[in-house]
């Protein structure tokens, strides 16, 4: 630390200091700059009345101050001094002035310490100058920056940013139904799939056809699983029914091929590998057509059906294959109890080459109003589970936009808590007939 010099008063207020003081107590003056740094300019000093010469008074020296020289003692008494003013000091010997104004320091020497200036802030790379893109490049580009190409990892080349994958949010529409998929807030990936569409029967009436699946995730490529089951029992549908097949049959058949097509993905690691499961899902579909609402299902995948007027009852058209269900069925457990416990989602019956016996659940009904057919997965009705909760979220307008309603639901699952893949296709009965539906 610099040694300050030693300043007996405060040069801006003159206050007496102690040995060792950095700071003037009454003005805050900061007398290490007072004392070690280039002192301020003393204001000009008004002329004084010239001074006649003295003989017997040498003239004061134009070096830097000094004790004058003692005249030897005369013998006799020397006259007495002529009245004279005191000699002027020259300007550059002057001790600093005692006003405070002049004592402030200059704007180039602050009387505190100034901490460095902040780095710069890395630029953004998406305001960089994209680079050049190699001739014939066709990969995507990335979402954030807009311009980079994206790896086979799925990271931008440019930002680094990761894609969302195509299947963490899905949408699709078709006359008369809307469906929904998000990967939810917990997950990794969404492992739900779905399959809508709108086909015809023999006489040429619409049929709409709504398929949702849940991977098991369990199993080894849930994924995959969920959506080969959805696109298979789909394409069964639309097959059978202008083939003239009756409704429920052409379900049940649907829900066979489904199986078989996930029971076919298995390879012989996943089947003879104990520590591995076959890949595996569940499965619900609902298919409207004419005056009749078909539902069938393997697992724990539903189907509740809300009509337009509220004041009627829903009802949820499904029954879980899974243990807390079969603890309700057998008469062991109330419905409450049963799925408070952990083992309340444990499956019974799903699709997969390792599962028991394929045993489709199918059942006709007609209802007696318009209305909805809600279609999902755990994902959506652990938090709306009974028919009348269902109903509370399920939006008023849902019979004319299914869309809408379908990303409502799925909205409502994700502010509740999204712990689970959620999907959930929305099937207005009856049918629309010729007008296509918003989204």
């Amino acid at each position: 630390m610099p040694q300050l010099d030693q300043l007996s008063v405060c040069p801006r207020c003159e206050e007496p200091l102690e040995e060792g003081d950095r700071f003037c107590g009454a003005c805050g003056a900061d007398l290490v700059a007072a004392a070690n740094g280039p002192r301020p300019p003393a204001p000009p000093v008004p002329a004084a009345p010239p001074v006649p010469p003295m003989p017997s008074v040498p003239p004061p020296p134009a070096a830097p101050p000094a004790a004058p020289a003692v005249p030897p003692a005369p013998s006799a008494p020397p006259p007495p001094p002529a009245p004279s003013a005191p000699p002027v000091p020259p300007a550059s010997s002057a001790p600093p002035a005692s006003s405070a104004a002049d004592a402030r320091p200059t704007p180039t020497e602050p009387d505190f310490p100034l901490p460095p200036p902040a780095p710069a802030p890395a630029e953004d790379p998406r305001l960089l100058d994209p680079p050049p893109s190699r001739s014939g490049d066709r990969r995507p580009r990335c979402v954030a920056c807009g311009t980079g190409p994206v790896d086979g990892a799925g990271h931008c080349e440019r930002c680094g940013h990761v894609q969302p994958r195509e299947r963490d949010h899905m949408e699709r529409t078709s006359k008369g139904v809307a469906a929904v998929s998000d990967r939810g807030l917990r997950h990794h990936r969404n492992e739900d799939s779905f399959a809508v569409s709108t086909g015809a029967l023999p006489d040429g009436s619409p049929a709409v056809v709504a398929i949702v699946c849940d991977g098991v995730s369990s199993a080894t490529r849930p994924d995959e699983a969920s959506a080969t089951a959805a696109e298979t029992a789909c394409a069964s549908a639309l097959d059978a029914l202008p083939r003239g097949v009756p409704v429920r049959q052409a379900v049940h058949d649907a829900l066979i091929a489904a199986a078989e097509a996930v029971g076919a993905m298995a390879t012989v690691e996943e089947t003879q590998d104990p520590t591995r499961n076959a890949p595996a899902c569940t499965i619900v579909g609902a298919v409207a057509a004419g005056d009749l609402l078909t539902v069938g299902w393997i697992g724990d995948s539903r189907a509740y059906w809300i009509p337009d007027d509220r004041s009627a009852r829903p009802a949820r058209l499904t029954e879980d294959d899974s243990w807390a269900a079969q603890m309700v069925a057998a008469g062991l457990m109330e419905e409450a109890e049963a799925y408070a416990d952990p083992r309340a989602h444990a499956i019974t019956g799903w699709l997969g080459a390792d599962a028991y016996e394929i045993d489709p659940h199918t059942v006709s009904f007609t209802p007696d109003g318009p209305g909805v057919v809600v279609v999902c997965t755990d994902g959506l009705w652990n938090y709306a589970e009974s028919a009348e909760e269902m109903a509370a979220v399920v939006t008023p307008d849902a019979h004319a936009d299914p869309l809408r309603c379908a990303r409502h639901l799925v909205g409502h699952a994700l502010d509740g808590g999204g712990h689970d893949n959620v999907t959930v296709a929305v099937v207005p009965f009856p049918v629309p007939s010729g007008r296509p539906v918003s989204g």
